[in-house]
């Protein structure tokens, strides 16, 4: 399982699209990490299976944290991933256990209460959307509640800024989960850098 850290920020950075190409995701996502990013989570929505165990293989030899793939178990065993990532239309956590070596990570989506009960098997959990225009966004005190259920390591996603980091670290988050606001940015470093300093700072 992955342990719970109050001091220092749980950064994943989650991936976009391959407007560069693997080569050029691998880059941005090389520069996340400099600027303090201690995961990445492979999701390519429109990829093919042969894209995705390239890139994931890619990403893996090229970063020293853990990379993750979103929903694909087949392609995290496939290009040697340190684990998957589960939504509500994955396989259970609890199936998918019996198929992966021993310390392979297994993450869960959480963003109403009928989704802990199968996330209590996970090593962590994402809960959001916490911020946003939409109607489905949590907000803080929501997220501490579900964070409080899950009783696992938490990592906010959905909306998270620089801004809202320290709120969310006092709410019990663990860390936070970017997409687009590392990866798209144009200075992925100095992004990652920027909501490692907005976790540090006092909650407001």
């Amino acid at each position: 399982m992955i342990e719970q850290d109050d001091v220092r920020l749980r950064l994943c950075v989650v991936t976009d699209d391959l407007r560069d190409g693997v080569s050029g995701l691998v880059a941005r996502a090389v520069a996340a990490e400099r600027g303090g990013a201690t995961m990445l989570l492979l999701r390519l929505k429109h990829a093919d299976v042969r894209v995705l165990v390239e890139a994931g293989g890619a990403l893996r030899e090229a970063l020293r944290v853990p990379v993750l793939v979103s929903e694909r178990l087949d392609v995290a065993l496939a290009c040697g991933a340190a684990g998957v990532h589960l939504t509500s239309s994955s396989m259970p956590v609890i199936a998918v256990r019996s198929q992966t070596p021993p310390g392979f990570l297994v993450g869960a989506s959480v963003s109403t209460e009928d989704d802990v009960p199968s996330a209590l098997d996970a090593d962590y959990v994402t809960i959001g959307p916490v911020a946003g225009a939409g109607a489905a966004s949590l907000g803080v005190a929501r997220f501490a509640q579900l964070a409080a259920a899950c009783a696992r390591p938490v990592i906010a996603i959905g909306g998270v800024d620089a801004a809202l980091v320290g709120a969310l670290r006092a709410a019990g988050a663990s860390g936070v989960a970017a997409i687009r606001t590392v990866l798209a940015a144009d200075d992925p470093a100095a992004a990652a850098a920027v909501l490692v300093q907005g976790w540090q700072a006092p909650a407001t």
